[in-house]
């Protein structure tokens, strides 16, 4: 894999808007609105330095962008399009990521990285024409941030040292984010998670007060807040908040207003979804055009890899990374010309894994998983060689999960951590852990006399013939795999409700680990219920016994997250993310491959071998607001 991060500290680009010494230009479709009076002038709409984005390729105004979803559930795919942080990762000319400012005019830090102060674009504008001010910060912090209501409990990450962030307020523009304590790694998640929920697109410290003050409990009185709730179908007025709330989550409200270049026209559920370009949205190109370029997004709804495949090939996909499976490359490829399009490649920052649910109910299963010796075994007992072959065409490699080549946290040990396939030990380690006895069919006894069968879900269809290979290899030291496919939402909830016993999956935020260590800590994970205590201070979820590893992990992060320097907040997240590799928590299978995506060949300004993990937000890395699409002339 290239290098995508430059040693040592990631770059920081210290750019800021930049004043154009031309006239500004728009869409055909807007200045057609312009004219009928429905709409003010470009100049008016725009801030009064608009954030410059360099384009590939200067490109064209207008056409609709063709993909697809898999349903309700598949909500983050399309957010991942559009999303905006106030600093964001971009690729540079390399390809190494940068972080660069978004929607800010500017932004500092102090010497001892406590304090960090942003100034908003001047002239910035909601989707809706009203303007972004601090207002709107405040009204983010002290109405949803600090609202127990709505934010229950402060994530770890926005609370180093178990001290929350504190906002000041300088004027109309300007405001400083305060922390008790140094937080050297602010910045890096700000960019990869902004600042958190309850939202489905999340912009850092905005949420738009005009429109929502009137679903919030400092504003509303409680008969409104009932009428609110009953009106969009939820039982209590909270519930119309979050990344599924029918209010916050722009996926489903199109009265919501945005910041991002598209936002929503027609909303999920739906057989083809449809997204309308933001006529506020506040970035031109290096020309003076007001970004985006393409006029309308549509996804269009598909129930099975087949069926969305046959899209692919039938020319009705323009571009897309999101369902496009590694193992059906060589597939894709064969049928570019009679679809229309090549297949390009990013370069993957996942790990596909199996994630044993440490806090599953199950009491067999419970301390098996927590016995480092049957994770040891699960690790060993399956050929990571054969799953790269048939299920990711070799374009992968086998290793754990760990940081990714590249990362400045990547361990050449660590990636071979228990990787090696080796049934003699799985089975000796087995037996250790008091699994000796077995059924007439060879498969081991649980001390309650009963098979040792476990469960593994996934959500992805052509998983399954990827678990039916790992179910012949767990066979044969005496484990029962069922595979299971289940739809996404399902999958999710079945996590977030701690009703699993293995999930396939595939890893991430494996390249810049310090943007978000909480994969690593267990949260959403292997040990969800334990962090739920930990991210509670004890007030609910399951406390993990005195002497489990997985509390020297949320010591390391601790100690990294008000470490006083990058080089000893490093050295603590190091220490981290060596607990859990040495620990084998999750089993890693397969990572890094090349992953293909489908462009159209009138598709433009799509760039290859650019580093796709959740951290860098996916496609939004490749900042889909320049690409374009040829038109007819």
């Amino acid at each position: 894999m290239k290098l995508f991060l430059r040693s040592g500290s990631l770059a920081v680009a210290l750019l800021a808007s930049v004043s154009l010494a031309h006239a500004f230009q728009e869409a055909p479709m807007l200045k057609a609105e312009v004219d009928a009076g429905k709409l003010p002038p470009v100049d008016e709409r725009l801030p009064a330095d608009p954030m410059v984005v360099d384009a590939v390729e200067v490109g064209q105004y207008g056409g609709t962008w063709h993909r697809a979803y898999s349903g309700p559930g598949d909500r983050w795919g399309p957010t991942k399009l559009m999303e905006e942080r106030v600093l964001k990762y971009v690729p540079d000319a390399e390809g190494n990521i940068s972080l660069v400012p978004a929607y800010i005019e500017s932004y500092s830090v102090n010497d001892d990285s406590t304090e960090f102060t942003f100034t908003l674009l001047d002239g910035m504008k909601w989707s809706d024409g009203e303007p972004v001010t601090t207002e709107d910060v405040e009204f983010w912090y002290n109405d949803v941030f600090l609202n127990k209501a709505l934010t229950p409990t402060i994530d770890p990450t926005f609370s180093p040292g178990g001290v929350p962030m504190t906002l000041e307020v300088k004027d109309d523009r300007t405001f400083t984010i305060k922390f008790a304590q140094p937080y050297v790694y602010f910045l890096n998640i700000l960019a990869k998670d902004s600042t958190g929920e309850p939202s489905l697109d999340r912009p850092s410290f905005l949420y738009p007060k005009h429109y929502l003050s009137q679903f919030n409990d400092h504003y509303a009185n409680a008969d409104e807040l009932a009428k609110a709730a009953a009106d969009h179908g939820v039982q209590r007025w909270s519930d119309l908040w979050g990344s599924k709330g029918p209010i916050t989550s722009w996926w489903q409200n199109p009265e919501l207003p945005v910041i991002t270049a598209w936002k929503i026209e027609t909303p999920a559920p739906a057989n083809v979804v449809t997204m309308v370009r933001n006529p506020y949205y506040w970035a031109v190109d290096q020309d003076g055009n007001q970004l985006p370029y393409i006029d309308r997004i549509e996804h269009r709804l598909f129930d099975a890899a087949d069926s969305f495949n046959l899209m692919i090939v039938q020319g009705q996909i323009d571009m897309q990374m999101r369902y496009v499976n590694t193992s059906d490359f060589t597939f894709y490829k064969e049928n570019a010309d009679k679809g229309g399009y090549h297949v390009g490649t990013s370069i993957s920052a996942n790990v596909w894994s199996f994630v044993p649910n440490l806090n599953t109910t199950d009491e067999q299963l419970n301390p098996l998983f927590n016995n480092a010796d049957f994770r040891h075994a699960l690790s060993v007992g399956i050929d990571r060689e054969t799953i790269n072959e048939l299920g990711f065409a070799g374009l992968g490699e086998p290793r754990s999960v760990s940081p990714v080549s590249g990362s400045p946290y990547f361990n050449a040990d660590w990636e071979t951590h228990w990787t090696e396939y080796d049934p003699d030990l799985a089975n000796e380690l087995l037996d250790k852990v008091g699994l000796s006895e077995r059924d007439a069919d060879d498969y081991r006894l649980l001390p309650n006399g009963k098979r040792l069968q476990i469960v593994v879900e996934a959500y992805q269809d052509y998983a399954a013939p990827i678990l039916e290979v790992a179910a012949d290899y767990y066979k044969d030291i005496g484990i029962e795999l069922l595979p299971r496919i289940i739809d996404r939402t399902q999958w999710d909830d079945n996590r977030d409700n701690n009703n699993f016993q293995i999930q396939y999956t595939p890893v991430d935020r494996l390249s810049v680990v310090s943007a978000d260590p909480r994969n690593i800590m267990g949260n959403d994970s292997y040990a969800q219920q334990h962090y739920v205590w930990y991210s509670t201070e004890g007030e609910s979820g399951i406390e993990p016994p005195a002497d489990d590893p997985i509390r020297t992990i949320w010591s390391d992060w601790d100690k990294a997250s008000v470490a006083g320097s990058v080089e000893d907040a490093d050295a603590a997240l190091n220490d981290m993310i060596g607990t859990f590799v040495d620990q084998g928590y999750v089993i890693g299978l397969v990572g890094e491959e090349k992953a293909p995506m489908i462009v159209k060949n009138d598709f433009m300004n799509v760039r290859n071998d650019l580093i796709q993990d959740d951290v860098t937000r996916g496609v939004g890395y490749a900042q889909p607001q320049q690409f374009w699409i040829k038109q007819g002339n």
